[in-house]
């Protein structure tokens, strides 16, 4: 659990962590350098969830063998079935970070949410729906390993 109180922003007491896979920890397929390192270090902390359609098929022999839950959702709204999963698990209780159009309700609905800025890029629905952008996945991770620099951004 990460619990932090930011004036303007609010309390927030976050239990899961929700990724999505390819875009932002992911490019074309392979995880990015740091990553493994530092979810390493968050599963003492928060339950640690990705979500993908899996466009490149490498999710299930990539973080299979963890203890991480990962979720291919069905083709088709990707969008809605990120909110669903993320609504289930109590909105508030969720940071989640994502990059793509098909994250954005998921990132307004999360008590905490980061757009990560990968080679991808980021979808403007996204950039808007996340209460912070990052320049990339291990600076949003960072944050979370460091959540005292969460005050800086949030703070009103």
């Amino acid at each position: 659990m990460i619990e932090f109180d930011i004036p303007g922003f609010g309390q927030r007491t976050l239990h899961h962590l929700v990724l999505d896979y390819n875009g932002t920890l992911a490019l074309d397929g392979r995880v990015q350098p740091g990553v493994f390192s530092r979810l390493s270090q968050l599963k003492n902390q928060l339950q640690i969830h990705i979500l993908t359609a899996d466009t490149y098929g490498t999710v299930r022999s990539t973080f299979g063998q963890t203890d991480y839950t990962v979720h291919v959702l069905p083709a088709g709204n990707e969008c809605a079935a990120k909110a669903e999963y993320v609504r289930e698990l109590e909105a508030l209780s969720c940071v989640c970070l994502g990059n793509g159009n098909n994250d954005a309700v998921m990132l307004a609905e999360a008590g905490l949410s980061m757009a990560v800025l990968q080679p991808e890029g980021v979808a403007r629905a996204a950039l808007t729906a996340a209460h912070i952008l990052v320049p990339g996945i291990d600076a949003g991770l960072d944050l979370l390993l460091h959540p005292t620099r969460l005050k800086a951004t949030l703070r009103a």
